[in-house]
């Protein structure tokens, strides 16, 4: 209907301005040439537009003015908000220990599966340990036989001794009876040469039993090495832990201290690592100062029950090249959710801030003059104010100036609005909130 009365009037404004030009020519007005014609003509068409249009617009301009806005809002409430620092974290195994053989040999059994828990001192792999037990037996035999030399030689110089002592008594008897001239000094001379040569079978015993025992000794050392190489046959699990893929199957030549053969992770409890900038270093020493720092972590695809642990590392250099320094913590992981290698959200809540205004964070805008908030006021328009934001936490915002606790700000539709417009509420924040909550 518009289209056509623009149409109408537009070829109304031109009929009459061209009939008014043929009136002058006739009448021998001064305007002659065709160009001054088509000035006419323009100046008249424009001027009748802009009346039209103007008309147009400022029937239009008192629809939008007349109609509400629709909007949803939220309300700003005053609560204790912890002061936290965010970051991105790697999840760590709280100690790790790749197994290996310490001997040679075939690998005969594997007592796990990939993937299974273990406990320590569950056994694990066993090489075939025949070659070492015969070794054991060898060991063993060979211990009886030295200590059978033991026992001889000790009875071989307790003989010995018994003879010596007899000799020597003998000797000084015919000493004496030589010095009186009864016997010849060759019969003495005989006796005290048996005494002497008893002497030397006695050291030579000795020996013999000292020579003995420490093949003895050596011997039992071959046992306990012989013991020690068959315990090596039965590996097991050096702490409490989850296996990872078998690497080397049943049935395969080992080597001594070569390939690994499985790789356990402990993981309760277990570590997250996380850089922060140096900048809150300072603060974050100070906090550990006074006791535990909390933090915690988000998994993905989970943020409604996060993991919670303690700070428990400070690395002791800043990194140079990107500023930050590293920090871990450590979560005790019951349910097992926390996987080496994962990434995670970490929250690091330092201390809290009571009192302080939080509005949802959407309802934040920003514009030439910085972050404004539309309220919505009691005879529902708007007011557009300056806000001054601070923290994040969640989906608020803290707003350290601008805000009062119990006020109505709109959260979605502010595209339209403008400094009292009249708005209509469509469905507040926690009127979501509560029907999201409800069974």
């Amino acid at each position: 209907m518009i289209r056509r009365r623009l149409e109408f009037d537009f070829k109304g404004g031109a009929g009459m301005a061209y009939q008014l030009c043929r009136d002058f020519k006739a009448h021998g007005g001064t305007l002659i040439k065709g160009r001054f014609h088509a000035l006419f003509i323009g100046i008249f068409v424009l001027l009748h537009l802009a009346v039209f249009s103007s008309g147009c617009s400022n029937e239009k301009q008192g629809k939008l003015v007349s109609a509400p806005i629709p909007v949803t809002v939220g309300t700003t409430t005053q609560k204790t908000v912890p002061v936290q620092l965010r970051a991105i974290g790697n999840v760590q195994a709280y100690s790790t220990v790749s197994v290996k053989s310490r001997i040679a040999g075939q690998l005969l059994r594997v007592y796990f599966k990939e993937g299974q828990d273990v406990k320590r001192g569950e056994l694990l792999f066993l090489v075939d340990p025949r070659p070492f037990e015969t070794t054991l037996k060898q060991a063993e035999a060979n211990l009886e036989r030295n200590t059978a030399q033991v026992k001889q030689a000790e009875a071989n110089l307790q003989r010995d001794m018994a003879q010596e002592k007899n000799a020597q008594v003998e000797a000084d008897r015919f000493k004496m009876l030589f010095e009186k001239g009864v016997v010849a000094r060759q019969q003495y001379d005989k006796f005290r040469t048996d005494w002497e040569a008893l002497v030397a079978t006695l050291q030579a015993d000795r020996a013999a039993k000292a020579n003995a025992e420490a093949a003895a000794l050596a011997d039992k050392a071959a046992v306990e090495n012989a013991k020690l190489q068959l315990s090596y046959c039965s590996i097991h699990s050096p702490m409490d832990g989850r296996t990872g893929s078998l690497i080397v199957q049943e049935g395969n030549i080992i080597k001594e201290n070569d390939a690994n053969l499985v790789v356990i992770n402990q993981i309760t409890p277990i570590y997250v690592t996380f850089s922060v900038p140096e900048q809150n270093l300072g603060e974050i020493r100070k906090y550990l100062a006074t006791g535990k720092v909390k933090v915690q972590v988000i998994i993905p695809n989970d943020e409604v029950f996060p993991e919670e642990g303690f700070v428990s590392f400070v690395d002791n250099t800043v990194d140079s090249t990107t500023g930050t320094i590293k920090l871990k913590g450590t979560f005790a992981n019951p349910e097992k959710k926390l996987w080496p290698g994962q990434f995670v959200n970490v929250v690091l809540t330092l201390t809290t801030e009571p009192n302080a205004i939080v509005v949802p964070s959407r309802a934040i805008q920003t514009g030439q003059e910085g972050q404004y908030v539309f309220v919505v006021k009691q005879d529902l328009t708007v007011e557009s104010r300056p806000v001054v934001a601070g923290r994040i936490v969640n989906t608020e915002t803290v707003v350290q100036k601008g805000l009062n606790a119990d006020e109505k700000v709109v959260t979605d539709g502010q595209l339209r609005l403008y400094p009292g417009a009249k708005v209509e509420i469509k469905t507040s924040d926690s009127a979501t909130a509560t029907k999201k909550k409800a069974p």
